[in-house]
């Protein structure tokens, strides 16, 4: 079992740190205005157990008459071995969820995405999962895809390659462990790589998730602050993989407003799965990675 003082580093890292230091390559920076639409606000209240679905104006605005479902908002279900099958189509988004899981902020996570009907992917860190098992099971039987993102957050272009590659092999095997179910999706924490060990981790049946769009949630910044940077820089690309994270009750409380805006742009959410018929090979032993 992991110390109580080791948990806290682990959160106080990616509180400061957040996970996208390093922008993918090719991103382009969003310098589109974007004002919210009138009313939007009032999504972001909860009840006292955090749940959006107490709130008498997000409600209303499910309710009201001649609106379509939420469930408008789901997309297709892209079923992939490679990160070169995720070909998105035009106003088509992924919805990913770094660091987690951890109590009250990810079931707000959850309680959201079940009210719109969409999937998510959930890259989770492996000492947060064996800490938290519960909400990481919550997590796989609500149906959305899970994957590993190191067993302790650690920078893994810095850490050597035979030691990088234990970590993403620890990190697996934990989520792995807790929620039982395989692994195949990772995401390097800070989106620091090298080309060695992106083609090490693809070899082994990962599929690398990279970011075409970053909330910056790990900024101290408003929902709705963050809510309007989301969309703009949605509406500069268009489409691609959207990066948040589960750890911060800021990105809880701006999802219902997001989501509003994303269904009424037009957008459809890709729900992602992982093909098991190629299982992930990156396993561990007691002298380390196995070739």
């Amino acid at each position: 079992m992991v110390s109580r003082l080791a948990l806290v580093c682990v959160l106080s890292s990616l509180a400061m740190a957040g996970c996208a230091s390093k922008p993918p390559s090719g991103s382009d920076a969003a310098r589109t205005a974007y004002v919210p639409v009138a009313g939007q606000q009032s999504l972001l209240g909860r009840d006292k157990a955090g749940n959006p679905d107490g709130n008498p104006a997000f409600a209303a605005f499910r309710n009201a008459p001649g609106r379509k479902s939420f469930g408008s908002l789901a997309g297709r279900t892209l079923t992939v071995s490679s990160i070169s099958e995720i070909r998105l189509a035009d106003k088509e988004v992924i919805l990913t969820f770094d660091d987690g899981p951890i109590p009250g902020k990810t079931d707000q996570v959850l309680a959201t995405l079940r009210q719109y009907g969409v999937k998510a992917t959930f890259l989770m860190v492996g000492q947060m999962a064996s800490n938290y098992p519960a909400i990481a099971r919550r997590v796989v039987a609500q149906g959305h895809s899970i994957g590993g993102h190191t067993y302790n957050h650690a920078n893994l272009a810095n850490a050597g390659y035979t030691r990088a590659l234990t970590d993403i092999a620890n990190g697996n095997a934990a989520v792995s462990r807790v929620t039982g179910t395989p692994v195949g999706f990772f995401r390097f924490p800070y989106l620091a790589d090298t080309g060695a060990l992106r083609q090490a981790a693809a070899d082994r049946g990962l599929v690398i998730l990279d970011v075409d769009i970053d909330s910056k949630d790990y900024f101290k910044l408003s929902p709705e602050t963050l809510a309007a940077n989301t969309m703009a820089r949605v509406r500069a690309k268009r489409r691609g993989i959207i990066l948040m994270h589960d750890i911060h009750g800021r990105t809880a409380a701006m999802l219902p407003t997001l989501l509003a805006q994303l269904k009424a742009g037009g957008y459809k959410v890709v729900a992602l799965q992982y093909r098991r018929s190629r299982m992930p090979q990156l396993l561990v032993s007691a002298k380390g990675v196995r070739p």
